[in-house]
C-alpha cells in the first residue's frame, strides 16, 4: 500500500471516527434538548422569547467578536509557533473584556431603540458569557487542530446538560425568560472551564507587529462572521422592530423548529471538517473527495428533514407546543424549504476559510449582508411568513458565488457536485408527495399527535424506500465507506 493510500485511510479512520464521537455525544444530549424545548415552550409564552430574540441579536454579534477569527488562525496556519498561540490566546481575552464592557455601556440605548426595558437588566447580566467565553477561544481551536474530537465531544455533552438543566428547573419555578438567561450564562461557564482545563494553553503578551499575517487573516474572519451574523440574524431584528414581540415570539420558535434538528445534524460534519481541510490545503483531489462525500452524507440526513418539517407544519406544531403557537406554522413551512439548501451550503464557506481563502469569504458575506436585510423588511409586509419567505427566495442566489469559488479551487465539475446531491432529492421529493397525499387522506377528527405521527411514519418510510428502490448502489457504496472507516478503530490507534 503506498504512503498516499495510507494517508488517505488513515484521515478518513479518523475523519469517520470524529463524527462519530461528536453524534454519539450530541444526540444524547439533542434528545433532552428537543424534549426540553418543548416543556419550556409550554411553561414560557411568546413574549418571554422576543424579549431573548431581541437579546440575543446583540449578544450573538459580541461573541463573534470576541472570537475575532483567532480560533480560525490558529486552525488555518498550520506553521504558528507556541508563542503566537499564547500571543493569539491574550488578544483574545483582552478583546472579551473590552467586549463586556461596552455591552454594559450599551445595554440601555439598545433596550430604548427596541421600546423593551428588561432588555436592559437581560444584557447586563449577559455581559459574563463574553468573559468565560475568552478562556475557550484559542485551547479549543487548540484541541480541533490536534483533532481532539473525543474530548471536544464529551466537553459539549456535559455543556448541553447543565443547560438543559438549568432551563427547565428556572423555568419551572416561573423565572420566565430568565430561564433562558440562566442556561446560557452556565453553559458557557462550563463549556469554558473544561475547555480551558483540558486545552492548559498560557497567556504571553502580545507583539502586533509579528503577529501581522495572523491578525489580517483573523480581520477577514471576522468581518465574513459579522456580516454573516447581520443578514443571518436581520430577520429577527425586522420582526421584532417591525412586528412587535409577540411576532418575534412566533418566528423565533418557528426558527428553531425548522433548524434546531437540522444544524444538531450538520454540527456533527462542520464541527470537525475545517481541522481536516486545512491539513489537505494543497491536495485538490483530496479536497474534491472529501467536498462530494461530505455533500452526499449530509443531504442524505438534512434534506429530507427539513423538506420533512415544512410538508408536516399543520399537525407537528398543535401537536407538540399546543394551539397557542398557531402562527408558527407559516414561517415554518418556508424555513424548512430554506434550511434544506442551507444545510448543504455551509461547507463553502467552511472550505474556504480552512483552505486560507478567508477574503473571498468576506466579501461574499458583506454583499449578503446588504441583500438580506432589505429582502426580509420587505417581506415583512406580509409578516413573519414573508419575512421566511425571503429566506427561500434570496439566499440561494447569494450563496452562488461561494460554490462556485469553492469549484474553481477544487476543480470540480457543477454537474460532479449536483450529482452527488441528487438521491437526497429526488427521494425528498418522493416523500414529499406521499406526505401530502396522507395529509389530504386523514380524517379531520383525528387529534393533531396522531395525525403527526402518521405523517411521520408515511414520510420516513417513504424516503428511506425510495432510496433503496432508485439509488440502491449509492447507498450501498456509502454505507460500505462509512463502515469500513469505522472498523478501522479496532485495528489501530487513536489519536484523541
Amino acid at each position: 500500500m503506498t504512503g498516499k493510500m495510507v494517508t488517505e485511510r488513515s484521515l478518513d479512520r479518523s475523519m469517520a471516527q470524529a463524527v462519530a464521537w461528536n453524534a454519539a455525544a450530541r444526540w444524547a444530549s439533542q434528545i433532552l434538548s428537543w424534549a426540553s424545548t418543548i416543556i419550556v415552550a409550554r411553561l414560557l409564552t411568546p413574549y418571554d422569547y422576543g424579549i431573548i430574540g431581541l437579546a440575543a441579536l446583540y449578544v450573538n454579534l459580541a461573541l463573534l467578536v470576541s472570537q475575532a477569527g483567532v480560533g480560525d488562525a490558529v486552525i488555518a496556519l498550520r506553521d504558528l509557533t507556541s508563542q503566537q498561540i499564547a500571543e493569539l490566546n491574550s488578544v483574545s481575552l483582552v478583546i472579551s473584556f473590552a467586549l463586556a464592557g461596552v455591552t454594559c455601556a450599551l445595554a440601555l440605548p439598545i433596550a430604548h431603540f427596541f421600546s423593551s426595558p428588561p432588555l436592559f437588566a437581560v444584557l447586563l447580566v449577559s455581559s459574563s458569557i463574553y468573559i468565560f467565553n475568552a478562556f475557550q477561544v484559542v485551547p479549543k481551536a487548540l484541541l480541533q487542530r490536534e483533532l481532539r474530537f473525543k474530548l471536544l465531544a464529551s466537553i459539549e455533552t456535559v455543556r448541553a446538560l447543565f443547560q438543559i438543566a438549568a432551563t427547565v428547573i428556572f423555568a419551572y419555578l416561573n423565572f420566565g425568560y430568565w430561564s433562558l438567561v440562566i442556561g446560557f450564562i452556565v453553559s458557557s461557564a462550563i463549556m469554558s472551564a473544561l475547555t480551558f482545563y483540558y486545552g492548559r494553553l498560557p497567556f504571553a503578551r502580545p507583539r502586533f507587529r509579528l503577529l501581522r499575517r495572523e491578525l489580517i487573516f483573523s480581520h477577514q474572519v471576522l468581518l465574513s462572521r459579522v456580516a454573516a451574523y447581520a443578514y443571518d440574524n436581520a430577520d429577527f431584528g425586522v420582526a421584532g422592530r417591525v412586528l412587535g414581540e409577540a411576532p418575534l415570539g412566533n418566528y423565533t420558535v418557528a426558527w428553531t423548529i425548522s433548524s434546531a434538528p437540522v444544524e444538531k445534524i450538520a454540527n456533527l460534519v462542520m464541527g470537525v471538517t475545517p481541522a481536516y481541510f486545512s491539513t489537505l490545503q494543497t491536495d485538490k483531489a483530496q479536497l474534491r473527495r472529501y467536498l462530494l462525500r461530505l455533500t452526499e452524507l449530509l443531504s442524505f440526513v438534512t434534506v429530507p428533514a427539513s423538506i420533512g418539517l415544512a410538508v408536516s407544519a399543520r399537525y407537528l406544531v398543535p401537536a407538540l407546543l399546543g394551539s397557542k403557537w398557531h402562527d408558527v406554522i407559516g414561517p415554518l413551512r418556508l424555513l424548512g424549504l430554506f434550511v434544506a439548501v442551507r444545510s448543504v451550503a455551509t461547507i463553502f464557506p467552511n472550505l474556504l476559510t480552512a483552505i486560507g481563502d478567508a477574503g473571498f469569504v468576506m466579501w461574499a458575506s458583506v454583499a449578503s449582508a446588504i441583500v438580506m436585510p432589505i429582502s426580509f423588511f420587505i417581506g415583512s409586509r406580509w409578516g413573519t411568513t414573508g419575512i421566511a419567505a425571503a429566506w427561500a427566495i434570496a439566499y440561494p442566489p447569494m450563496m452562488a458565488p461561494l460554490c462556485w469559488r469553492v469549484l474553481k479551487k477544487t476543480e470540480m465539475q457543477l454537474k460532479e457536485y449536483l450529482y452527488a446531491m441528487m438521491p437526497a432529492v429526488n427521494a425528498s421529493i418522493i416523500m414529499a408527495i406521499a406526505v401530502l397525499v396522507t395529509y389530504r387522506l386523514l380524517p379531520s377528527s383525528y387529534r393533531p399527535l396522531v395525525s403527526f405521527a402518521l405523517i411521520a411514519t408515511v414520510g420516513v418510510v417513504t424516503y428511506v424506500a425510495a432510496l433503496f428502490v432508485f439509488h440502491r448502489k449509492r447507498i450501498a457504496r456509502l454505507i460500505r465507506a462509512v463502515r469500513d472507516a469505522l472498523r478501522e478503530r479496532q485495528s489501530s490507534n487513536s489519536t484523541f
